[in-house]
């Protein structure tokens, strides 16, 4: 068993924070070009440029590779996000140049976000009204209204930006650098970084943060670990949980004692007691990218994108209940980092390869419908 270390980490200085900001970090009220009209059917599509500075001005017109979008950091991901009141779905992966919204109630793709050249994740705000995107590649995170899916804000973090993690209020953004190694705190009500925090190695997409709000966990894709920081004593030393093999998500569990996280390299789900430090090690599907965790915290899913499948694990006892597969009302391409709950935990949204969302029956394991078809 893997015991807790500790690492060093030092702040960097309020004077760099202002450097960091410049005059973009503060809010910026601009609009995109008017959305191009399609049909009523089909939606429409708006393309978001001139608007605020990109810290990053890359360009790709048509890359070989999927990890050839974005030279700060050579990964590929997903990101989907369902408002809280379950009306739209917003997702992307980090191969496209655009963001995909689909009304789910219907099922229907209602609008298409470009101007991106590799987005990394995706949060809705806590009203439902606006979301957040990262693009590594840009160098930004952007605020998006639902209201005519338009560009609002834009906060310059730094080519590398990857994933992010925000504050049951809406209030705090954490967004971690994968280039730089850092982890930014935002002050969302003024759109200005506070705090950029260092020690990491390599922060992608994982970082959740604990339901008290107090603690914030982040992946080391470079070191294979999860760094515990305390929020309320940010010039602590950090707590590392280490062992992990192809580290690529993470969830916690309500109470804050749980850890769960994803093995690509074992094809395995870690499941950490944080209070004692025991480990156990569940085997699922081939490649296991995702680690969702429902909100009744009964259920676990793991995206396991080599052999398009979700592992359910029953969180009471680490067992396996079963194994979600594509059937007669629709498939599973590549499941990953990207799977969203309902509410009542009785419904899981999984993003396809091709965009498209899966809609899955968590208590029968079963695909029930194919979104943005």
């Amino acid at each position: 068993m893997k015991r807790l270390r500790t690492t060093r980490r030092t702040m960097i200085a309020t004077t760099a924070l202002a450097a960091l900001a410049l005059s973009g970090a503060a809010v910026t009220t601009a609009s995109a070009d008017a959305p191009e009209k399609k049909s009523s059917s089909k939606g429409f599509t708006t393309t978001v440029v001139d608007f605020g500075a990109y810290t990053s001005k890359v360009e790709v017109a048509d890359p070989k590779e999927p990890e050839e979008r974005d030279p700060t950091v050579d990964a590929t991901n997903n990101t989907l996000a369902v408002s809280p009141n379950e009306k739209f779905a917003v997702a992307t992966n980090s191969y496209s140049n655009h963001l995909v919204v689909i009304h789910v109630p219907s099922g229907k793709k209602v609008a298409e976000i470009k101007g991106y050249v590799s987005p990394r994740n995706i949060l809705f705000a806590p009203d439902s009204k606006s979301f957040t995107v990262s693009d590594s590649a840009r160098g930004v995170v952007d605020r998006i209204s639902v209201f005519g899916f338009r560009v609002t804000q834009r906060l310059p973090l730094g080519a590398g930006v990857f994933g992010t993690a925000q504050s049951a209020d809406g209030k705090w953004l954490y967004a971690n650098n994968a280039a730089a190694d850092t982890v930014t705190i935002v002050d969302l009500a003024h759109n200005r970084p506070t705090d950029v925090l260092t020690g990491f190695h390599e922060p992608r997409q994982g970082t959740k943060l604990s339901h008290s709000g107090d603690t914030l966990f982040v992946t080391n894709y470079g070191t294979g670990e999860v760094s515990v920081v305390d929020l309320e004593n940010k010039d602590a030393d950090l707590e590392t949980i280490g062992g992990f093999k192809g580290l690529r998500a993470v969830s916690v569990n309500r109470a804050g004692d749980r850890l769960y996280a994803a093995n690509s390299e074992s094809d395995e789900i870690s499941v950490v007691n944080l209070v004692s430090g025991k480990r156990t090690s569940v085997h699922v599907g081939d490649k296991p990218y995702g680690a969702a965790l429902s909100p009744d915290g009964s259920v676990l899913l793991s995206g396991n994108m080599a052999d398009d499948t979700l592992t359910a694990v029953n969180t009471a006892d680490n067992s396996v209940i079963g194994t979600v597969e594509s059937g007669p009302k629709g498939e599973l391409k590549g499941p990953r980092q990207a799977i969203s709950f309902s509410a009542d935990s009785k419904t899981a949204w999984v993003l396809n390869d091709d965009l498209t969302i899966a809609e899955v029956d968590v208590e029968n394991l079963k695909v029930t419908d194919i979104l943005g078809d």
